[in-house]
């Protein structure tokens, strides 16, 4: 979870009054506040590009008519926070949702509103396909920075996770170089994503049943807690992975490593009732027996956390990150653990907050 005072969770179930802000960085090294009046930012770690945007403008004079106005979607983007007005004389406690190109701009020209949408800086990544066969080598944070800032010079990038060797990785013409990170990334048994600060994070999944919960939304009198529903479903869920790499352009032999879920009281249990149905990963970036055990183990746990889900509604906090755990108290009384898959932030006074999880389990 973004890092937030504990007043800003307290006041988050009580009335209060919501600040949003919407900035608008243009070609020119300009920063602008846009006026808005609403619209919502999704993140969802199950997509490729994790934070999408989009925001309500009153006014329809802002919709562009040249390339060089400012909400012209040629290189402007979009920085959007919410949080906490706690009135004068205080300032209002902003959390940062993303830092988003900004993609479209339409909306009807006589009395509006104007809507806007965008996507995080991954984006900028993925759409700077490949013209010419690209060779990524060394280490696995290297090599991620690298592609990252080939397409984002001043992109910051950060490791989380113990750096590993990888073999030479040649991606051809046409290829998309942010679907290369993440294959990159998993040799370290990590994935990418740019965060709400626009800042590229390489981490490793947080594990559900070794990450505290962040916070807790409970039915009754003062909890922040709507509604909830809970599922199970077996659609996609894979209890072992293969994963093989080979090299044949650096005399590297093949290596393998098979990553089953190997717990006995698991339901998808290896060999148990659940049966066997192992799904399949390559790279010739996994040179070493270790690097395809860490990429198996990454999409394994991404495999069966499906098992499990739940769809919560609660009051917004938009602090939250994909990979939270929070404790949900039902209104019946039953507690559970949920680790958090995606959720929507409204910019505006009204709205909750849907969450969807990727996983969950009964909290004793």
């Amino acid at each position: 979870m973004y890092p937030v005072s504990d007043r800003f969770l307290a006041r988050l179930a009580e009335s209060h009054r919501v600040a949003t802000r919407v900035q608008l960085f243009l070609t020119t090294g300009d920063i602008v506040d846009l006026e808005h009046t609403g619209g919502s930012v999704t993140v969802d770690r199950g997509q490729a590009i994790r934070r999408t945007c989009t925001v309500t403008v009153a006014d329809p004079s802002v919709i562009p008519r040249t390339p060089t106005d400012q909400l012209a979607t040629y290189g402007a983007r979009l920085r959007i926070s919410r949080g906490v007005d706690y009135g004068n004389p205080d300032q209002p406690e902003l959390v940062p949702l993303g830092v988003f190109r900004l993609d479209s701009v339409d909306g009807d020209i006589n009395e509006g509103p104007v809507n806007l949408s965008g996507k995080d800086l991954s984006a900028c990544v993925a759409d700077d396909k490949l013209t010419e066969p690209y060779s990524a080598t060394g280490t696995v944070v290297g090599a991620v920075a690298a592609l990252i800032q080939r397409s984002l010079p001043d992109a910051d990038v950060i490791s989380l996770v113990d750096d590993a060797p990888i073999g030479r990785r040649t991606f051809d013409t046409q290829a998309d170089p942010w679907a290369g990170v993440q294959e990159i990334a998993a040799a370290a048994g990590a994935e990418v994503y740019a965060n709400a600060d626009g800042v590229f994070v390489i981490a490793t999944v947080p594990d559900l049943l070794e990450t505290d919960p962040v916070w807790a939304v409970e039915a009754g009198e003062g909890g922040v807690y709507i509604k909830g529903n809970r599922g199970m479903s077996s659609n996609k869920v894979h209890n072992g992975v293969l994963a093989r790499g080979e090299n044949t352009s650096e005399n590297i032999p093949p290596v393998s490593w098979l990553a089953v879920d190997d717990d006995p009281g698991s339901p998808t249990y290896w060999g148990g009732p659940y049966g066997r149905r192992p799904t399949f990963i390559s790279s010739s970036a996994y040179t070493t027996a270790s690097a395809c055990a860490q990429a198996a183990n990454l999409e394994l746990a991404k495999g069966k956390a499906p098992n499990a889900t739940g769809d919560i509604s609660a009051l917004p906090n938009p602090a939250l990150e994909p990979g939270d755990v929070i404790r949900v108290t039902h209104e019946d009384g039953t507690r559970e653990l949920h680790q958090i898959a995606a959720f929507t932030v409204p910019l505006s006074q009204e709205g909750d907050l849907p969450i969807s999880t990727i996983a969950a389990k009964e909290d004793a």
